[in-house]
C-alpha cells in the first residue's frame, strides 16, 4: 500500500511539473511583433513598424540594445544624398552562429520612395524594401540589401550561405549571398508568401504561400521549384523538425496547426490550438511545438508524435511572435499590445 501511494504521488508531481509557468513580463516602449533567439542569450524583437525599432534583451531579462532602423543613404547606395532612411522592421533571423542578425523591413521611406506596398497589395509597381544586416557585437547596422516589395518572413540557411526573404507583394522569395552581400535572385512563389523553413543540411526551403493551400519547396542545389499541394487555407508559419521529416505549419484561416509528411508529401494530423494561430516554434529536441494563437490570446504546447494539445495557457492581448530557448527551457512570447512574456517549461 505504502508503495502505491508513493508511486501515486511521484505520478502527481511529475503531471504538475510540466506546466508552462509564467516568469517575466517584459515592458517598455515596446510593440513587438516577432520575436527571435538567437542561439547565444540575445533576444531581438523586432517593434511594430511606426514604432521603428528593434529591442534586444539578454537571459536576464535586461534591455540590452535599441537599434533604430534609421539608416544613411550610403547604405542603400544614395551616399550623394547625404540623407537618412526609415525602414520598418517585420521579422528577423541570425547567420553565423548569431554573429548577424538581418531584419526584414516592410517598407523604406525617405527621398525617392514615392510608392510603398501594404497588406492588400492593393496598386502596382511598389518600391522595392530592404534587409538590414546588424552586427550583434555593435549592434550597427552594417549593411542594407534590395530585396522585393513588403519583405515579411526571412530565413538564413544553417550553413549560413544564404539568406531567404518572403516578399509579400513581389509574390516571390529573395535570396541573398552573405558573402556578396546582394540579393542573387528571385523565385517567383505566387501570392502572399509569408513563412520560410531550411532544413539542417541547407539543402531545401520551404515556404508557405498565404494566399493559397500550399507549400512550395524549393532545391538549393537547382533553385528548382515544387509543390506540396493542398496542405491547409493560408499557411502562415513553419517549422521543421530536427530529422527534416516532418514539416509543421500554422493555418492561419483554419485555426488550426497541421503536420505534414515531406517525404510522402502527405497530412499526417491537423489540430485546433485556438483561434488564429500566427508563429509556432519547436523545442531543440523537436518533441514539443509551441504556438501562439492571436486571437484566443493563448500560447498553447503539443506533443509533436501524437498531436494532442499538452497544455494552453493565457497571454496578454494579442499574442503574435515566438522564441524558444533550449539553454534555460524557457519559451518567449511578444505580445502586439505591448508585452514580451517568458515561460518557463
Amino acid at each position: 500500500m505504502k508503495k502505491i501511494c508513493i508511486s501515486i504521488l511521484v505520478v502527481f508531481l511529475t503531471q504538475n511539473s510540466i506546466g508552462l509557468e509564467l516568469k517575466k513580463r517584459i515592458r517598455g516602449n515596446i510593440a513587438p511583433k516577432s520575436i527571435v533567439h538567437s542561439g547565444n542569450g540575445l533576444f531581438f524583437a523586432q517593434n511594430m513598424m511606426y514604432r521603428h525599432t528593434i529591442t534586444v534583451y539578454n537571459r536576464d531579462f535586461d534591455l540590452v540594445a535599441t537599434i533604430s532602423d534609421k539608416i544613411e543613404g550610403n547604405l542603400i547606395g544614395r551616399a550623394e544624398q547625404k540623407l537618412e532612411y526609415r525602414g520598418a522592421p517585420v521579422e528577423a533571423t541570425f547567420s553565423h552562429g548569431g554573429k548577424y542578425a538581418w531584419v526584414t523591413n516592410y517598407l523604406i521611406s525617405g527621398p525617392g520612395f514615392e510608392n510603398p506596398g501594404n497588406d492588400s497589395c492593393f496598386g502596382s509597381k511598389f518600391d522595392l524594401s530592404y534587409v538590414y544586416r546588424i552586427d550583434t557585437e555593435t549592434m550597427i547596422v552594417d549593411q542594407a540589401i534590395a530585396v522585393g516589395s513588403v519583405p515579411k518572413y526571412i530565413a538564413a540557411s544553417p550553413d549560413s550561405r544564404w539568406i531567404f526573404v518572403s516578399n509579400w507583394c513581389s509574390g516571390d522569395v529573395s535570396i541573398i549571398d552573405t558573402e556578396r552581400g546582394q540579393q542573387m535572385k528571385r523565385i517567383r512563389i505566387g501570392r502572399f508568401p509569408r513563412g520560410i523553413v531550411v532544413d539542417s543540411i541547407s539543402s531545401v526551403a520551404y515556404v508557405a504561400v498565404m494566399g493559397s493551400y500550399d507549400i512550395a519547396q524549393i532545391d538549393l542545389s537547382s533553385f528548382s521549384v515544387s509543390w506540396m499541394n493542398g496542405i491547409g487555407r493560408s499557411p502562415r508559419h513553419l517549422a521543421l523538425d530536427p530529422s527534416g521529416r516532418y514539416l509543421y505549419a500554422s493555418l492561419n484561416a483554419e485555426n488550426k496547426i497541421v503536420k505534414v509528411d515531406v517525404q510522402q508529401r502527405r497530412i499526417v494530423k491537423k489540430v485546433h490550438s485556438g483561434d488564429t494561430p500566427r508563429s509556432i516554434v519547436l523545442s531543440d529536441d523537436g518533441k514539443f511545438l509551441y504556438t501562439v494563437n492571436y486571437e484566443s490570446n493563448t500560447l498553447s504546447k503539443l506533443d509533436c508524435n501524437t498531436m494532442q494539445v499538452l497544455e494552453t495557457v493565457k497571454t496578454d492581448h494579442h499574442p503574435i511572435g515566438i522564441a524558444y530557448d533550449g539553454h534555460s527551457k524557457q519559451v518567449w512570447v511578444s505580445c502586439y499590445s505591448g508585452t514580451i512574456l517568458v515561460f518557463q517549461d
